[in-house]
């Protein structure tokens, strides 16, 4: 298992009318937290894309356990618990500054070939490095 922490401040733009964070505002910070744990295992978005290497969403699942409030400090945690085939799950727990779990859920990503516009395997050199952090 393979586990990313990223510290985010929620700001007020991420807020409605009471406050609260917006619901839809956590497919965002779970983005904020797949894309910081890709740049840790050593490799980005980007270079994917120069790789011609896309990871589209497939399905997202949200639960929503308690609320998130302006200038709350939120931890999101990042889990990859498999080597990646063609879908890539990614689990998401976020919890705010006292440590409550307040939402938790799962992105499935699915890597794809810019060049066949079609699903691919997972690339080798990201499947390694999986396997080795998985191994130690």
């Amino acid at each position: 298992m393979i586990i990313s922490e990223t510290k985010i401040r929620v700001y007020y733009q991420d807020t409605d009318k009471m406050g609260v964070v917006y619901y839809g505002n956590y497919a965002r910070y779970y983005e904020i937290g797949r894309t910081e744990m890709i740049r840790e295992l050593g490799f980005t978005y980007k270079q994917m894309e120069e790789l011609n290497i896309l990871l589209p969403a497939r399905s997202l699942k949200i639960n929503y356990l308690k609320s998130a409030y302006y200038d709350d400090l939120l931890t999101i945690r990042t889990i990859i618990d498999s080597i990646p085939k063609v879908k890539f799950p990614i689990k998401t727990e976020i919890y705010n500054e006292v440590g409550e779990l307040i939402n938790s859920g799962e992105v499935v990503l699915a890597f794809f070939s810019a060049l066949t516009n079609k699903p691919t395997a997972a690339p080798k050199f990201f499947t390694d490095e999986l396997i080795r952090l998985f191994n130690n």
